[in-house]
C-alpha cells in the first residue's frame, strides 16, 4: 500500500481521502490544513451535502483524526513534507512549473519526476461572487488550455468557457467540432463506445439512457459521454456532450496516480485550497 499525506482538507482533500479508503490501495497517513480545526475536520468529512454522508466512522481522538478506527495525524502547517519522507508530490491545481499528467491520456510519458499536477483548473472573477442560485454566470476555465498540455496535438486548436449554473454538482462539457473528414454521428458513437469499453474503461463512461445531471452525482468516471444528446450538421459539424461528477470524478484519479508514481514510497498530495508545501 502506498502511503500519502494530504496538504489541504477542503472539498478535494476530503473526496481524495474517501477515494483512498474505497480503493484499498492508498493509505492516508497524515493531513495538514492550517485553516480548520480538528473537530471541524471530523464534521466536514462525515457530512457532505453533495456526495452524501460518509458511510463509516470518523472522530477526533488524542489530537488525531480517526477514520474507520485508523488514526491520521494532523500535522502543523510548518512541517516539511520532505523531512517527513515524501518522495513525490501531486498538485491537484494548475501549476506554472509542474508538468501536467492525466490518467489514460499522457501518463505513460511520466519519467520519475518529483512534482507533477493533474490540475482541476480554476479562476477567480468578480462575477463568481454573485448569487449562484439566481444566475447563470459566465466564468473562466483553464480546461481547454489543460487539454493542450496533456495532448500537444490539440494545443492552439481548442478554446472554451464555462457557465456556473444553479445545480449543486455535476458539469457538462459541450464540445463543438468542425471535422476535417466527414463522419456520421453513429460512427462517432461507436468509436467512443469502443474506447469506454477498452483503453479508457473506468475513466470514460458511455450511456444511451435518457439521463439528467443528478444521475452523475458521485460517478467516478472522469467523464461520461451522453450519446443521445449530441447532434451533427451535414456530417462535418458535430456537437458532443459529456457529463462528469465534478470533484468526485476527479478524486479517484488524484489518488490512483500514487500507485503509479511510487509503489513502495511515500507521496504528498497538495490540495488547491491550501497550496503546495514540500
Amino acid at each position: 500500500m502506498v502511503k500519502v499525506g494530504l496538504n489541504g482538507f477542503g472539498h478535494i482533500g476530503r473526496l481524495v481521502t474517501r477515494a483512498a479508503f474505497n480503493s484499498g490501495k492508498v493509505g492516508v497517513v497524515a493531513i495538514n490544513d492550517s485553516f480548520i480545526g480538528l473537530n471541524y475536520m471530523v464534521y466536514t468529512f462525515q457530512y457532505d451535502s453533495t456526495p452524501g454522508k460518509f458511510h463509516g466512522t470518523v472522530k477526533a481522538e488524542n489530537g488525531k483524526l480517526v477514520i474507520n478506527a485508523k488514526a491520521k495525524s494532523k500535522i502543523p502547517p510548518t512541517s516539511s513534507w520532505r523531512c517527513g519522507g515524501a518522495k513525490r508530490v501531486i498538485i491537484s491545481a494548475p501549476s506554472a512549473y509542474a508538468p501536467m499528467f492525466a490518467m489514460a491520456v499522457n501518463y505513460k510519458k511520466y519519467n520519475s519526476l518529483k512534482i507533477v499536477n493533474n490540475a482541476l483548473p480554476s479562476g477567480k472573477l468578480w462575477r463568481d461572487g454573485l448569487g449562484a442560485a439566481q444566475n447563470i454566470i459566465p466564468a473562466f476555465t483553464g480546461a481547454a488550455k489543460a487539454v493542450g498540455k496533456v495532448i500537444p496535438e490539440l494545443n492552439g486548436k481548442l478554446t472554451g468557457m464555462t457557465f456556473c449554473v444553479p445545480t449543486s454538482n455535476v458539469s457538462v462539457v459541450d464540445l463543438t467540432c468542425c471535422l476535417e473528414k466527414v463522419a456520421k454521428y453513429n460512427d462517432i458513437k461507436k468509436v467512443v463506445k469502443q474506447a469506454s469499453d477498452g483503453p479508457l474503461k473506468g475513466i470514460l463512461g458511455y450511456t444511451e439512457d435518457h439521463v439528467v445531471s443528478c444521475d452523475f452525482n458521485s460517478d467516478t468516471h472522469s467523464s461520461t459521454f451522453d450519446a443521445g444528446a449530441g447532434v451533427t450538421l451535414k456530417n462535418h459539424f458535430v456537437k458532443l456532450i459529456s457529463c462528469s461528477g465534478d470533484s468526485w470524478g476527479l478524486a479517484p484519479w488524484s489518488s490512483l496516480p500514487t500507485t503509479q508514481l511510487d509503489r513502495t514510497g511515500e507521496l504528498a498530495l497538495a490540495d488547491p485550497e491550501s497550496g503546495l508545501y514540500i
